[in-house]
């Protein structure tokens, strides 16, 4: 049984997930939650290991599949390992990426099809989905632009893929979030982290407050 609120957040590089994540955070917690703030690929030591392996710039010959089958592994154990147990207790999660960074990523940027990546997922996650999935639209330019500009992030493989790649990513995060609209809304991610915090928790809270109805 879940007691927790699960909250994801995605969107391209550059996008400003870690920066809302934070505001996020604090608010649930002035708000007297228990909260706790993960990742993925990552967020335990396995899937961290994973990680280091996908976002590896000398894994340049990984195939697709092999890429998908990866970020599916590191999404089970993170799962099995701290986000479920976490929800059954009553604390609230808030992801960076969940399941739709894999049916962008892979399934449009890469070409496989959405289809065979929730197949794969859908095995992975045992249908714990999300509550709320929060999509920060932001053009890929700008994006990237942040990335650079940004002295303590280090570049990955992914940051390092074509203009078209990631305009790819953008146009899937947009065909994902219409097809699970009941799940995913989309903000603008161009606007000031103040403006975006605001929309983001108003959003939160009716999602709790439904919740708790």
């Amino acid at each position: 049984m879940r007691g927790g609120t699960f909250i994801t957040l995605e969107g391209g590089e550059g996008s400003g997930k870690t920066t809302l994540i934070q505001a996020i955070e604090r608010k649930l917690e002035q708000s007297g939650h228990r909260v706790m703030v993960t990742r993925e690929p990552g967020g335990i030591p396995i899937a961290e290991a994973i990680r280091e392996i996908i976002l590896g710039r000398e894994n340049t010959a990984m195939d697709p599949r092999t890429e998908a089958l990866l970020y599916a592994a590191a999404r089970r154990q993170h799962l099995a390992e701290k986000v479920m147990p976490a929800l059954a207790q009553g604390i609230d999660v808030i992801c960076d990426r969940f399941v739709d960074s894999s049916l962008v990523y892979q399934g449009i940027g890469r070409g496989i099809g959405i289809d065979p990546i929730w197949e794969i997922n859908r095995f992975a996650t045992e249908g714990c989905m999300p509550d709320l999935t929060i999509y920060l639209d932001l053009d890929p330019v700008i994006g990237l632009q942040r990335i650079q500009a940004n002295e303590n992030r280090e570049l990955n493989r992914l940051d390092l893929e074509s203009i078209g790649f990631h305009e790819r990513v953008r146009q899937g995060y947009r065909q994902v979030a219409e097809q699970f609209k009941d799940r995913i809304v989309a903000l603008d991610a161009s606007q000031t982290p103040e403006a975006l915090a605001l929309e983001a928790w108003t959003l939160i809270e009716a999602k709790l407050s439904l919740k708790r109805s």
